[in-house]
């Protein structure tokens, strides 16, 4: 898996925020305790991407082209780690949280992190959302350790497939070829309706029973013509998405901010399954 990530931001205390330059080749020291031994969160790193396999040159390269600034999951989870380890995170004080799609394929970012960092307070919902909205937002940061901070990981994510086709993805044991992220796709389906003029609104967008995917399509309305005019729909698509979320989730973490103890960043990207 890819990450296309877009900010990492930092709230501390003041609530002073700054985004974050790309970090250099300095290393870190974190230490955490796990079963009586010492460990620094840069072998923590280590030790959960030293049981994958190798990447696939083709396949980096294939995502790269229609996705610049990619890097891999193992490449941001270093930065991270150095990164945030100079603000004082360690895996002993800092609660994860993600915002992240319901879908399987984006819980395999979202478990690396947890065996880094421990474990995850679910913010989000179809197509990566924050869901939980404030109410979540307020009951995850009383979760904070004590003098403690918290990571939050949020976005939506897409799918390639190995001829490069966006918005597909080829699951394990599954032999039909299958959409990704499906519910964005669903999302602008409606959404190319409305515009091409074809479509019919009807309440029925806010019936409980699916309210998410109708959130999901009327948070993508203001994208219309964006998505319309773009060369690759697909590809576009999950940009516009995040351009969505992270509107929501700076909303959140400003209604809420008032809860966090030492200090919050914020990592946004697309993942890219």
């Amino acid at each position: 898996m890819k990450l296309s990530p877009a900010v990492i931001t930092l709230f501390v205390a003041t609530t002073e925020a700054f985004t974050v330059a790309p970090t250099g080749h300095g290393t870190s020291k974190i230490n955490m305790i796990i079963n009586g031994e010492t460990e620094t969160a840069s072998e923590k790193v280590a030790s959960v991407f030293s049981k994958l396999p190798e990447e696939n040159a083709v396949v980096d390269k294939l995502v790269k082209t229609n996705f610049p600034g990619a890097i891999s999951n193992k490449d941001l989870a270093t930065r991270v780690v150095e990164l945030l380890g100079e603000k004082g995170f360690k895996p002993s004080n800092t609660l994860l949280a993600t915002s992240l799609c319901a879908d399987e394929l984006a819980r395999e970012l979202e478990d690396e992190f947890v065996e880094i960092y421990g474990n995850n307070f679910n913010l989000g919902g179809l197509s990566g959302f924050p869901f939980a909205g404030n109410t979540g937002f307020g009951a995850m940061a009383a979760h904070i350790p004590d003098d403690g901070f918290c990571l939050v990981i949020h976005g939506p994510h897409v799918g390639i497939t190995k001829e490069g086709q966006i918005g597909k993805v080829e699951r394990s044991g599954i032999a039909l070829v299958d959409n990704c992220c499906g519910s964005a796709i669903a999302a602008s389906n409606y959404l190319k309706g409305i515009t091409d003029g074809g479509a019919t609104i009807t309440p029925k967008i806010q019936q409980f029973t699916d309210f998410q995917q109708g959130a999901v399509q009327e948070l993508i309305l203001p994208f219309g013509k964006r998505l319309g005019r773009a060369e690759n729909r697909m590809r576009e698509l999950p940009y516009a998405l995040y351009d969505s979320q992270e509107a929501l989730v700076t909303d959140i973490v400003n209604t809420g901010k008032g809860g966090i103890k030492k200090g919050l960043a914020v990592l946004g990207g697309i993942q890219i399954n």
